[in-house]
Parts: structure tokens; C-alpha cells; sequence
């Protein structure tokens, strides 16, 4: 299994926390928020290596933390060449650009460079390798008006099928948010070219998902764990008291 992680956002709802180092690498209770993220992947025995997608303007950043990061999976900084908000990839556009590094036909986590969250990646791995499918882990975030600012999935009870996806709905069907976790099998992978080859947003991976449950083709699971949207500095602060390594 590979592992890819976009890190390539510019994050300027945290200035000016962000204006000289990359949100992946704030830190949490002493370590960047990449190396929670890592210790987490660290579990899952099948992965054999991990993709960090870059910007050009935090590249050397990350470039010089990996030096110091001890892994036991490779790790390798990918630079997507943007300098700016306004010319970026976009986050499909970065998974692609790692895609492109693979040397050989694995299946796919990814994982958003800017989470924490309380729980363990094997239950949502061991039931994406029972599947077989493409599957979104989600947080049962049980409020109502928190899920309306983010990715909501209503899932079927019994199958995981995603039957509905809203992104920041008005009246959420449901209080089940979308984490940033992604699993693709193997034969699943070249779904996201398409996407994009058929001229679909780069600009986040939810409009991929949003296709994908329009198809039947998305599975949910849903974790109870707290999780961590580190988007303003009201989460960091948060995170910091609050997170579980």
C-alpha cells in the first residue's frame, strides 16, 4: 500500500502561523501535526511507502524536517512547483502528481495533511480490505450545526454504502463528517485520473466523492474517536489539550 499526504494548501486562515512554516508542521504537544499523522500510518503493516506532496514555497521546509524524521517507511517530499493560492494543483491535482511516482500497482490511503484525530487507521482498513471498495472514514461529529460547515455522509446502515453527500449543507441529512482518510484498492486508483481527465475540479477531493456516491461506487466508516479539523487557531488550541497520541 502506498500512502500519499497533500500538504500543498497555503493555509492562510492561520496567519500568521502560516506565513513562514507549512500547517503540517506546527507542532501538537510537542511534534508537527505530520509526525501524529505518520504514527498513525505506522500501524498499518502493508504500507511500504509514503508520499509528501509539497508546494514549492514550503518545500525545503519539509525537505529538511524528513532529515530528521526516523521512519520506517520511506518517505519522499514531492515539490508540486506552486508558489501561490492562485496557481496551485489543487489537492486531486497533487494526489495525481504522486500517483505519477508509483512504481508499481498498489492500493491507495490518503490522508489530509492538516487532521489529528483520537483513533487508530486499522478498524477502517481492515474494513476496506474486507470490502474492497473505495472508502471515506467519517466522524459522527453529533452536531447538527457543526456539520453544516463541513463534508456531510449519510451512510446505510448495514452495507456502509454512502447514499448522500452534502458539502457544508444548510440542513445536514446527517451528523457523519468526512475525516480526509481515503482508501482505494489497486484497480480503483486510476478513478482519479479520470476524474480529472475529464475536466472534474481539482480543487478538493470531495468533489471526487460527491461523484462517486452519485455512482454507488463510495463506502463510509464511521468512527466515534474525537477528531481535529485544524483550520483556525481556535482548533490547534484545542488539539493541544485535547488529542490522544
Amino acid at each position: 500500500m502506498k500512502v500519499i499526504i497533500p500538504v500543498a494548501g497555503y493555509a492562510t486562515r492561520l496567519y500568521p502561523l502560516t506565513e513562514n512554516n507549512p500547517k503540517a508542521l506546527l507542532e501538537i504537544q510537542g511534534k508537527p501535526i505530520l509526525e501524529h499523522i505518520l504514527k498513525k500510518v505506522e500501524e498499518l503493516s502493508e504500507v511500504s511507502e509514503i508520499f509528501v506532496v509539497s508546494n514549492a514555497k514550503f518545500f525545503e521546509n519539509f525537505n529538511e524536517w524528513v532529515k530528521g524524521f526516523e521512519s520506517r517507511i520511506p518517505i519522499k517530499v514531492l515539490n508540486d512547483g506552486t508558489k501561490s493560492n492562485e496557481d496551485r494543483l489543487g489537492q486531486i491535482g497533487d494526489i495525481q502528481l504522486a500517483i505519477k511516482e508509483f512504481d508499481s500497482e498498489d492500493d491507495l490511503l490518503i490522508i489530509s495533511g492538516d487532521n489529528l484525530f483520537n483513533f487508530s487507521l486499522v478498524p477502517v482498513y481492515n474494513f476496506f480490505k474486507e470490502e474492497n471498495e473505495i472508502v471515506n472514514a467519517l466522524y459522527d461529529i453529533k452536531d447538527i450545526e457543526s456539520a453544516k460547515h463541513l463534508g456531510v455522509m449519510s451512510i446505510d446502515p448495514k452495507s456502509g454504502l454512502v447514499v448522500s453527500f452534502e458539502e457544508k449543507p444548510v440542513e445536514p441529512k446527517s451528523t457523519n463528517v468526512s475525516l480526509g482518510i481515503y482508501f482505494f484498492p489497486k484497480d480503483k486508483v486510476k478513478k482519479i485520473k479520470a476524474f480529472l481527465d475529464k475536466g472534474g475540479k481539482a480543487d478538493k477531493i470531495g468533489y471526487l466523492m460527491a461523484e462517486l456516491t452519485e455512482k454507488k461506487g463510495l463506502y463510509g466508516f464511521v468512527y466515534l474517536e474525537q477528531w481535529f479539523d485544524i483550520g483556525f487557531k481556535a482548533a490547534l488550541e484545542q488539539a493541544e489539550k485535547e488529542f490522544v497520541e
